[in-house]
């Protein structure tokens, strides 16, 4: 596998192979983009576009959404990596494998491990995509496989029903 650069991000968003929406220039970085929070879920109650920041309790766990939805394509599939400034405020997360054929925006599992409350402005970077190309496309894509998640929208924590 090979790290997409920024150049190669931006030649697979103009031949359709990688997709960013609401895509921000200031969000492309060397080796990755990094994704900002639309939502996040605290203890079971969404907060979103009509807050302007969010407080994390100390010790509690929380979800995030993206504000970007990404299209992968079957030959691309991505790292996630919460940004440092994040992980000095005391976050951990615990990120997958954004797959090959995946698209949506992504839900990301956090962790404020401080004795503080820490305060997460909504449209905030919050982690970086690193995007990988695979030896060849894959035989079958996550839509066509598994797809649990396939366009999925805000926090999302159960499996979308397919009817």
């Amino acid at each position: 596998m090979a790290v997409l650069s920024d150049r190669d991000i931006l030649a697979g968003m103009e031949s359709g192979r990688i997709g960013i929406t609401d895509y921000s220039e200031k969000s492309l970085t060397p080796n990755g983009y990094d994704l900002r929070v639309a939502e996040i879920s605290v203890n079971g109650v969404v907060h979103g576009a009509e807050e302007k920041v969010v407080r994390i309790p100390p010790k509690t766990m929380f979800f995030v959404s993206t504000v970007e939805r990404v299209r992968m394509g079957d030959d691309v599939c991505g790292n996630l990596w919460l940004r440092t400034s994040w992980i000095r405020k005391g976050i951990i997360a615990a990120f997958g494998m954004v797959d090959a054929g995946f698209e949506g925006t992504l839900t990301l599992g956090s962790y404020n491990s401080s004795d503080s409350e820490l305060e997460i402005p909504i449209g905030e970077r919050y982690c970086q995509l690193v995007f990988q190309t695979m030896t060849s496309d894959s035989e079958k894509s996550y839509a066509k496989r598994s797809g649990h998640y396939q366009g999925q929208t805000g926090v999302t924590l159960k499996p979308i029903e397919r009817k």
